[in-house]
C-alpha cells in the first residue's frame, strides 16, 4: 500500500481528550479516580470489604501515586461474585450484559449502562479511527457476536464513528470471502489469526488476498507480532493495526493504534488508568518502560467499575506518540498464565511466531505440543509448523532445523521441530489455541 493511501490526523476529527495535555489529563485522571474509588466503595461489596481489609479507604486517594495502596481485583473475584455480585447498578439500569466462555472455570460477566455502552462505543470509534478506519467506509466485522464482547463492542463502534457496518461475524470463512469479494468493504475488523485463515482460504481458490478492496485491517483479541503484521500486510496489502481490550475492562477500545505510526496501542487514559506491576512481586509498582503485568483502572464506568484489574498481559508503558498525552503499551509479549516453563526456562507462543516468521520456508501456522514422554523426568516441547506451498519437503526440513537453532539461541530452550503440510494444522475461526498440553496430570 503506498503512502498516499494511509489516512492520518490530518483529515479526521479528534476528541478533545485525544489533544489535551498530560496535565490535563493526569488532572482529569485523579478527579475521576477519586469519585470511582468512592464510588466502588459504596456500591460493590466485595470492594468495600477488600478496602477495610487491606486497611485502606476512598479518602486515602489524595493523589494518582496514591492508587498503589489499594487491593488488586482479580478474574477469581468476578468469578466468586457471580453473577452480578460486582454490579454497582440495580439490575434494571443494565443495559446489557457479557460473559465470557467460561472454558477455564465459572464465566466473568460483566454489565454496562446505557451510558456505558456509548462511551464504549466512542472508545471503539476512536480507535478504529486512529488505525485508519473514517465515516462512510464499509467495515466488515469478523469478530465472534453473543456474549464475547468483540462482535458487539466493534460494532457499535464503527456505527458511532458513521460506518456502514457489514455483521459477518466469526467463521464460515468460503462466505467472509464471497462477501468481501461482493461488498467490496474498506476495512476488516478480526483476530490477527483469522484474518490470516481468510487469506489462505483466498489463495486455495485462486484469488490474490491482495487484490481486494480492503485497505485497513484493525486487530486484535490475541498477542500477534511484528513478524505477523507484516506477513498480513504484504499478502492482503493494507495496514493492519491493533486494538486492545478485554471484557473485564470495557471489551475492545482500551486502547487502539494509530496507524501513521504504528508503534503499539496509545491507552485511552481519559477512561483508564493503567499501571504496570512486577507478576512476580505484585506490591511493585513498575516505572514506565519497565516490563510487567499490566493493571488497569476504569475511570468512568457505571456498572462494573474495576479497581486495578490483572489483566495477566506482559507488556510495558511507552510515552505517547501520535496522542502525545496518552501513553502506549508495547506490543504484549504474552500472558502470564499463557507462559509456558520448559526445563527452567519461562517461554511464550509470540516468541517462536516471531523467530519462525524470519525463516521464509516457514509459515506462520503453528501449535506447541507439550508432553512428558513416560520414564522421563523432563517435559517436552514440540513445534508442529507447516512449510509453504512452494517450499519442498527437503527444504522444509533444513528449515526445521534452523528454528530448532534459533530458538535454543534466543529463548534459551531446546525443543523439536516438526515441519508438516501445508494446511494440516487447525485454522482460526477466532482465537487461535496455539498450546495443545499432553503432559500427565496429576
Amino acid at each position: 500500500m503506498t503512502q498516499e493511501t494511509v489516512a492520518s490526523t490530518s483529515d479526521a476529527v479528534l476528541d478533545r481528550e485525544e489533544t489535551i495535555s498530560r496535565d490535563e489529563l493526569e488532572a482529569l485522571q485523579l478527579s475521576r479516580l477519586q469519585h470511582t474509588v468512592a464510588y466502588a466503595y459504596d456500591r460493590v461489596p466485595l470492594y468495600k470489604r477488600k478496602f477495610d481489609e487491606a486497611g485502606v479507604h476512598p479518602t486515602d486517594l489524595r493523589e494518582l501515586s496514591d492508587l498503589g495502596k489499594f487491593p488488586f481485583t482479580t478474574k477469581e473475584d468476578l468469578r466468586l461474585e457471580y453473577p452480578f455480585g460486582m454490579f454497582a447498578v440495580p439490575q434494571h439500569e443494565v443495559a446489557r450484559i457479557h460473559a465470557s466462555s467460561g472454558t477455564t472455570g465459572r464465566a466473568t460477566v460483566v454489565g454496562y449502562t446505557k451510558k456505558d455502552l456509548a462511551d464504549w462505543a466512542k472508545l471503539v470509534a476512536r480507535s478504529l479511527r486512529a488505525s485508519g478506519v473514517r465515516p462512510g467506509m464499509k467495515v466488515h466485522n469478523a469478530y465472534g457476536y453473543g456474549l464475547f464482547t468483540g462482535g458487539m463492542g466493534a460494532h457499535a463502534g464503527a456505527e458511532a464513528l458513521g460506518c456502514t457496518v457489514i455483521p459477518i461475524s466469526g467463521g464460515q470463512t468460503e462466505r467472509q470471502i464471497t462477501l468481501i469479494q461482493d461488498f467490496k468493504p474498506d476495512a476488516i475488523l478480526a483476530t490477527p489469526t483469522y484474518l490470516l485463515t481468510i487469506a489462505d482460504a483466498m489463495i486455495k481458490q485462486g484469488i490474490d488476498p491482495a487484490s481486494t478492496s480492503l485497505k485497513y485491517a484493525v486487530l486484535g483479541a490475541e498477542p500477534w507480532t511484528e513478524e505477523m503484521r507484516h506477513e498480513l500486510e504484504v499478502t492482503m496489502n493494507l495496514k493492519a493495526c491493533d486494538i486492545y481490550g478485554l471484557s473485564e475492562v470495557m471489551g475492545p477500545g482500551v486502547a487502539g493504534e494509530a496507524v501513521e505510526t504504528q508503534d503499539g496501542s496509545h491507552i485511552w487514559e481519559d477512561h483508564f488508568r493503567p499501571e504496570i506491576i512486577d507478576a512476580f512481586d505484585p506490591s511493585v509498582v513498575l516505572g514506565d518502560g519497565e516490563p510487567g503485568e499490566l493493571v488497569f483502572t476504569s475511570l468512568t464506568k457505571e456498572a462494573l467499575p474495576i479497581i486495578r484489574y490483572r489483566t495477566k498481559d506482559l507488556t510495558r508503558l511507552l510515552p505517547g506518540t501520535a496522542r502525545p498525552a496518552h501513553r502506549r503499551m508495547g506490543r504484549i509479549t504474552g500472558r502470564s498464565d499463557d507462559m509456558i516453563i520448559l526445563r527452567g526456562v519461562n517461554l511464550f507462543p509470540s516468541q517462536i511466531e516471531e523467530i519462525a516468521l524470519r525463516i521464509p520456508e516457514l509459515s506462520p501456522h503453528f501449535q506447541l505440543e507439550l508432553t512428558r514422554p513416560e520414564g522421563h523426568r523432563m517435559d517436552q516441547m514440540t513445534v508442529k509448523i507447516e512449510r509453504r506451498d512452494t517450499v519442498t519437503i527437503e527444504s522444509g526440513a533444513a528449515a526445521a532445523k534452523v528454528l530448532q537453532q534459533q530458538i535454543k539461541i534466543h529463548v534459551g530452550s531446546s525443543c523439536m521441530v516438526d515441519v508438516v503440510e501445508p494446511g494440516s494444522l487447525e485454522r482460526s475461526n477466532g482465537k487461535l489455541r496455539r498450546i495443545y498440553d499432553m503432559r500427565p496430570k496429576g
